[in-house]
């Protein structure tokens, strides 16, 4: 498979390197640009982007400046990089487009796995196997095993394993779970989510334990 190609756009050319690096270690190709007016040519010089990295606050053109042009064309997966942490830029960023939030400072590991996560939502990187601590799961033909041995699942289980493994990590809410696993464009009844993943964990064995639960909040996949 060819390399997918990632456009990093930050003012701080530090900041670009660190990012691009890590990047390159993970087998991604990378285009830089210091400023939003520079993202907006790169982006439409080059048709083969995969996904944008883009800081928040630049010169010229800011972050959210950039993500309005590049949504009126492209849906493209947006991760956002920002220095602030306030919950209404955070809104902002998702109704105009922004697929994920990464908030400075940051692990350049984690970045790079939110980098995978979303491109396996947006189906860039290929629907194959992974296989995570003996977890294997074949999305394409809706099959899972545990240390080599299949385990039933109904439909939805078998979603909300997949939506966990594909977003090892990362912290999910309990509405953010509904509205990706489920669909519900409302606050649904979180219940729903808690009695799929206890009948989850109870067919993984030991391997249950690898979803956890953040209290007042909902889930995170992470093998230990």
């Amino acid at each position: 498979m060819d390399k997918l190609k990632i456009l990093v756009v930050d003012d701080e050319q530090r900041m670009r390197k660190l990012v691009s690096d890590f990047l390159v270690k993970a087998n991604f190709s990378v285009i830089e640009a210091g400023d939003g007016e520079e993202a907006i040519d790169k982006f439409y010089d080059d048709k083969t982007i995969s996904l944008v990295i883009l800081d928040v606050m630049m010169p010229k053109m800011d972050g959210w400046e950039v993500t309005r042009e590049i949504r009126k064309f492209s849906k493209v997966p947006i991760i956002m990089l920002t220095a602030k942490s306030d919950e209404k830029d955070e809104l902002l960023g998702f109704e105009l487009g922004v697929d994920e939030y990464v908030s400075k400072p940051f692990s350049p590991k984690v970045l790079v796995a939110r980098v995978e996560a979303v491109l396996r939502r947006s189906n860039a990187l290929e629907d194959g196997v992974v296989e995570y601590g003996g977890i294997t799961l074949n999305q394409a033909a809706h099959e899972v095993k545990v240390d080599g041995k299949a385990i039933d699942l109904s439909f939805k289980e078998f979603e909300l394993l997949s939506y966990f493994v594909n977003n090892q990590g990362i912290a999910l809410s309990r509405e953010r779970i509904l509205n990706n696993v489920w669909n519900y464009d409302y606050f649904g009844d979180a219940r729903t989510i808690d009695t799929h993943v206890k009948k989850l964990r109870s067919k993984m064995g030991d391997k249950g334990k690898y979803i956890k639960t953040i209290w007042g909040m909902g889930y995170k996949f992470e093998v230990e």
